[in-house]
């Protein structure tokens, strides 16, 4: 039984990308202050706390919308790291690490979302916390 949103792997994975994203943006030009390094930081940001939003909501259609806007956060991540690497702000070495990274939270938020609706659709209300 989880007792926490952190006991959700994909809370600590999402958590863990966020902390790599706050690091590989520390080396983007300083011109980029404002720009794309705080739009990346405030999407990679979105994702673990949206997950910890919704696990923390009432009812199940809640918690679903929660990780809807998490998994678009993930989008949002990905295309601007697209960018960060077209702009030869990150090295492609270590594009790879992350873009595996992202991939991995995409499909377990897929995976959990299916799991909630298909509870949702077979008439049960999931209690996603006591």
């Amino acid at each position: 039984m989880l007792k926490s949103y952190k006991d959700l792997q994909v809370w600590q994975k999402a958590y863990a990308l966020c902390l790599e994203i706050y690091g590989i943006t520390k080396i983007f030009p300083s011109d980029e202050k404002y720009g794309l390094t705080s739009q990346l930081r405030r999407a990679a940001v979105s994702v673990p706390s949206n997950i910890a939003e919704g696990y923390g909501r009432k009812t199940t259609p809640d918690y679903t919308r929660a990780l809807y806007i998490a998994y678009g956060s993930i989008c949002e991540v990905e295309t601007q790291l697209l960018l960060a690497k077209d702009l030869a702000y990150i090295e492609q070495k270590d594009i790879r690490k992350i873009e595996g990274d992202i991939r991995e939270v995409e499909r377990m938020l897929k995976a959990l979302i299916k799991a909630l609706e298909e509870k949702k659709n077979e008439g049960f209300e999931v209690q996603v916390r006591g």
